[in-house]
């Protein structure tokens, strides 16, 4: 075989081995991201249905919370309280019988059956519990624990105690230490995104002008994926319209409108 022919061999294996390497990568990347965002899924506790309602927004004395997405490791510090025999036997958020004695806590944002490690910052003490219930509804409180799981870590006596609270799983189900640590090291923790909403950022009768904007907007926005949604025949006048889609709260679509000043674009939910 001539020098020329083994070399022009070589450069095809080559290319060919580096395809390859590129499409391991792609799926490798893809594999991962599937496995970064997940969709809620009933639990023993939790149906569907009802992750869906205790994920919408909500007004309390005046205040509205929008409940997003978590992920492993996310970490929040503030005051915890703990409830306990006025709520006994009363039904939570997600439709439990509150158990005083049970380790369930309520959070005002954070999605039912999310686990979440409470440590008191002021002796150490540390326990683990899991969202069933909305609240607690007072400034600078970040977590209500039941009377069990606040007795654990020193609550009965002192009532609030400084502490911080650690997504460290979903469903029941607690991931280890080194698990979370290398999730976050890596950038492949596990989420939950119970929601998907969308900004509207233009509507149009001609499709022509629809598929222009959504291609400005292909690339604009890391994180944001641009969609055009068809025509419906019922509507009066028939409009093509371009959807912003990928925000995880209400509240994040209603800052991105804000901060980019998008005159006429307004939330919507797929």
């Amino acid at each position: 075989m001539s020098q020329a022919k083994l070399k022009s061999n070589k450069v095809i294996i080559g290319i060919g081995l580096l395809v390859l390497g590129l499409l391991w990568f792609s799926f490798g990347c893809a594999s991962q991201q599937r496995e970064a965002v997940g969709n809620p899924s009933a639990t023993k506790h939790t149906s569907v249905a009802t992750h869906r309602a205790t994920m919408r927004s909500y007004r309390i004395r005046g205040k509205k919370y929008y409940p997003s997405y978590v992920e492993i490791g996310q970490v929040m510090e503030g005051i915890s309280s703990w409830y306990g025999p006025n709520f006994h036997g009363k039904h939570t958020s997600n439709g439990e019988v509150y158990n005083m004695y049970g380790r369930t806590a309520a959070h005002k944002t954070w999605p039912m059956d999310t686990m979440v490690r409470v440590k008191n910052l002021q002796n150490g003490k540390s326990i683990i519990v899991r969202i069933n219930d909305r609240g607690p509804f007072v400034r600078g409180r970040i977590i209500d624990c039941s009377y069990t799981a606040g007795k654990a870590i020193g609550l009965e006596t002192l009532g609030i105690v400084k502490v911080s609270i650690e997504v460290v799983g979903f469903a029941g189900k607690v991931e280890s230490k080194q698990k979370i640590a290398y999730a976050i090291q890596t950038h492949t923790q596990a989420r939950i995104r119970l929601s998907n909403f969308g900004v509207q950022v233009g509507a149009f009768k001609y499709y022509e002008g629809a598929d222009k904007t959504k291609r400005y907007y292909l690339h604009r926005y890391k994180g944001y994926t641009p969609v055009l949604q068809a025509r419906n025949e019922e509507d009066e006048v028939p409009l093509y319209r371009v959807w912003l889609m990928g925000f995880g709260s209400e509240q994040e679509a209603s800052d991105f409108i804000e901060v980019h000043a998008l005159d006429g674009a307004f939330i919507v939910r797929n």
